[in-house]
C-alpha cells in the first residue's frame, strides 16, 4: 500500500480535514495575557530578553557586556572555548595551520594538544571517518532529498545499526561514537548532496573519498568539486568558518537539545540527531541562507547599489513588512546575547573580504557591509531602543559559501558538520557530571470538564 499525501483524498476527506485544522487551532490557542500574569519564561528568557539559567558549563563562554562600577554596559562581544579566546586561537596561528580539528580536541578535552597529542588524534580520526560502499549506497543514495539534513539525521540513525555496542553510554564508548560521527559527517553530507544531484536533477555522480592527508576543509572542497582543486585561501577561509561555528555556549537551541536529550539515558545517535532536527529550523541554523535570499532581494529591487539614500528606502521597506518575505526582518542583524558586535562576525568579516578579493566580488562584499551599517541603525530606530543591533555571524557566512561554490542545500548541513564537536563536548560534559533528566515545568491554564457519552457530543464541542 502507497502512503498517501492530502492531495490525494478525495474531496470529501478534504473537508473533513480542514475541519480538523479548525479544532486544532482553536483547542491549541492559549489566552496570551496568561504568560504574563503566571510570570512564564517563553523561550527560556526573562522579560529583558536574557536567557534563564538551567545549566552550568565550561566548554565556553559568550560575553557581551563589561560592567563599571556594578553597572553593566553593552561591550564588544567575546567568545571562549574552554578559557581561550577564539580570536587569539585564530590570530595567533602563525604557522596557518588548519585549526578545526585543534579546536575540537580543544574542546573535547579542554586543553590545546601537544604536537603529538594531535598527531594522534587527527590518526584516530581519518581512521574514524571511512564509510563503507555498503552504507553509501544502501543508505545515502536510497531515497535522496533536497533537503540534506534529514538525509543527515537518516543516515546518523542508522548509524546505530552499525555500532556493535550502540546503547553503552560510558564516557568511553561515546568518545569513540563521537569521534566517528565528527570524521564521518562530512562525508555524508557532501555524498547526500551528490546522490541528490544525480538522481533528482540528473546530474552526473561524483563520489570522491576524502584524502587522509587533508583537513576537514580541504576535504570538504576536494569532495565537492568535480576536479578535487582549490586554492589555499579557500580551504583556509572555509576553515575559520568550521571553527567559528563549532561551538557557542549550551543555551543555543541545538545544543541545549543535546543536554536535553542526553540528560534522560538515551544513546549518542538519537541525541546528535535531535541535534540536527534543532539545527535544521530557520530561526536557528537556517538564518544565513535567508541572509542570502534578502541580499538577491535587495539586488534585484535596488537600481544603485552605492546609493546609500535608495538602499536605506528598501531596507526601511522590508522594515515596514511591504516587500521580500514581508517578516519585517533584515536577516543576519541582531543577537540574543550579543550587543556591540558578534566576534565571529567580526572575525568572518574580514576573511570574507580577502576571499571576494581573490574571487572578484568586492562590489557584492561593499553591499553587505553597506547593508551591515545602515541596518543597524534603522533597526533601533524602529524599535524605539538604543540598545546595540549588531551584525551576527551568519551575515557573511551565506555569502563565504557562495564564493567558495558551495551550493545552498549544504550551507545548514556544514554548521552541523562544525558544530557535531561542541554537541560531543556537551553530551560528554552533560554524562561526566551524572545531571538529572531535564525536566521543566508547564503550568495547565485549561478546564476541568465532565465525561459525555458518545451521542450526547455536539459537533462544535471545540468551539
Amino acid at each position: 500500500m502507497e502512503n498517501k499525501t492530502m492531495m490525494e483524498l478525495d474531496p470529501a476527506m478534504n473537508t473533513q480535514f480542514d475541519e480538523l485544522v479548525k479544532y486544532c487551532m482553536n483547542s491549541g490557542a492559549i489566552d496570551q495575557n496568561l504568560y504574563i500574569e503566571y510570570d512564564v519564561k517563553r523561550g527560556l528568557r526573562d522579560s529583558s530578553g536574557k536567557g534563564v539559567l538551567t545549566g552550568l558549563t565550561e566548554i565556553s563562554d559568550v560575553l557581551s557586556y563589561k560592567t563599571e562600577n556594578g553597572v553593566k554596559l553593552p561591550a564588544d562581544g567575546q567568545l571562549y572555548f574552554q578559557g581561550y579566546n577564539v580570536k587569539d586561537l585564530i590570530q595567533g596561528n602563525k604557522e596557518q595551520r588548519y585549526l578545526f580539528e585543534e579546536i575540537t580536541y580543544l574542546l573535547l578535552f579542554g586543553e590545546l594538544p601537544t604536537k603529538e597529542q594531535f598527531e594522534s588524534f587527527c590518526n584516530i580520526l581519518t581512521q574514524l571517518q571511512e564509510l563503507s560502499g555498503q552504507f553509501v549506497r544502501d543508505v545515502i543514495m536510497r531515497s535522496p532529498t533536497e533537503n540534506i539534513m534529514n538525509m543527515l539525521q537518516k543516515s546518523i540513525l542508522t548509524l546505530y545499526s552499525y555500532d556493535e555496542n550502540p546503547e553503552d553510554i560510558s564516557v568511553p564508548n561515546v568518545l569513540r561514537q563521537s569521534l566517528q560521527l565528527i570524521g564521518k559527517m562530512p562525508l555524508i553530507s557532501v555524498y547526500a548532496y551528490q546522490s541528490y544531484r544525480h538522481f533528482k536533477l540528473d546530474d552526473s555522480l561524483i563520489i570522491i573519498n576524502p584524502n587522509k592527508d587533508c583537513s576537514t576543509a580541504e576535504n570538504i572542497l576536494r569532495m565537492l568539486r568535480p576536479d578535487g582543486q582549490y586554492t589555499e585561501l579557500e580551504a583556509k577561509v572555509l576553515d575559520v568558518a568550521l571553527v567559528l561555528h563549532a561551538e557557542h555556549g549550551g543555551g543555543n537551541n541545538s545544543t541545549f537539545t543535546n543536554h536535553v536529550v542526553t540528560s534522560s539515558g538515551t544513546d549518542t545517535y538519537s541525541a546528535v540527531a535531535a541535534s540536527v532536527a534543532s539545527l535544521k529550523g530557520p530561526k536557528h541554523g537556517g538564518a544565513n541562507l535567508k541572509v542570502q535570499h534578502m541580499i538577491a532581494d535587495i539586488k534585484e529591487n535596488v537600481r544603485n547599489w552605492e546609493d546609500e539614500t535608495e538602499l536605506a528606502e528598501y531596507l526601511q521597506k522590508i522594515l515596514d513588512k511591504k516587500t521580500f518575505d514581508k517578516s519585517g526582518l533584515i536577516y543576519g542583524m541582531g543577537h540574543a546575547v550579543y550587543t556591540l558586535s558578534d566576534p565571529r562576525e567580526v572575525i568572518l568579516k574580514e576573511y570574507a573580504r580577502r576571499l571576494s578579493e581573490e574571487k572578484g566580488f568586492t562590489r557584492e562584499f561593499d553591499l553587505y557591509a553597506r547593508v551591515e551599517n545602515l541596518a543597524s541603525d534603522l533597526i533601533k530606530k524602529n524599535r524605539n531602543t538604543f540598545k546595540p543591533v549588531c551584525a551576527n555571524v551568519d551575515f557573511y557566512s551565506g555569502f563565504v559559501y557562495s564564493m567558495l561554490g558551495i551550493p545552498e542545500e549544504l550551507f545548514t548541513p556544514i554548521f552541523a558538520i562544525s558544530r557535531i564537536s561542541g554537541w560531543s563536548a556537551h553530551r560528554l560534559e552533560e554524562l561526566v557530571n551524572k545531571g538529572k533528566i531535564i525536566r521543566p515545568a508547564y503550568r495547565y491554564v485549561g478546564t476541568h470538564k465532565g465525561y459525555k457519552k458518545l451521542e450526547e457530543r455536539t459537533a462544535d464541542i471545540l468551539n
